[in-house]
């Protein structure tokens, strides 16, 4: 199965949550039972060092629903620019590359309330 390509715009210092639907070879809501998934965010793919670590959830594994979030604790962190990320889902024997894309972080003027 190809990765989605979604790219995300994530605001500095603000929550970022995004939710994707994902589909199987046949069009029909990829069934996530049993599935658990591992997302983190770079500068570039080759570097050494991860910038962030999203948080993956599953709001309707039968409909293929799959969530990733950033606190705004993380987000306040961030440099402004373009990262990219991906989304590794495990259904327990094989790994698949689910979603890939570019992150752009925007600058913030608030940080706090």
């Amino acid at each position: 199965m190809a990765a989605y390509v979604s790219n995300i715009i994530i605001d500095q210092g603000a929550d970022f949550t995004q939710t994707y639907n994902l589909e199987g070879s046949n069009n029909a809501p990829l069934n996530l039972t049993g599935y658990t998934g591992a997302s983190f965010m770079k500068k570039s793919p080759s570097s050494l060092t991860n910038t962030a670590e999203f948080t993956v959830s599953f709001p309707s594994r039968s409909s293929g629903q799959l969530r990733i979030s950033l606190g705004s604790n993380v987000t306040n962190a961030l440099k402004p620019g373009r990262y990219t990320y991906d989304i590794l889902i495990n259904n327990g024997s094989v790994k698949t590359r689910i979603v890939e894309g570019s992150a752009i972080v925007t600058a913030g003027v608030t940080t706090t309330i």
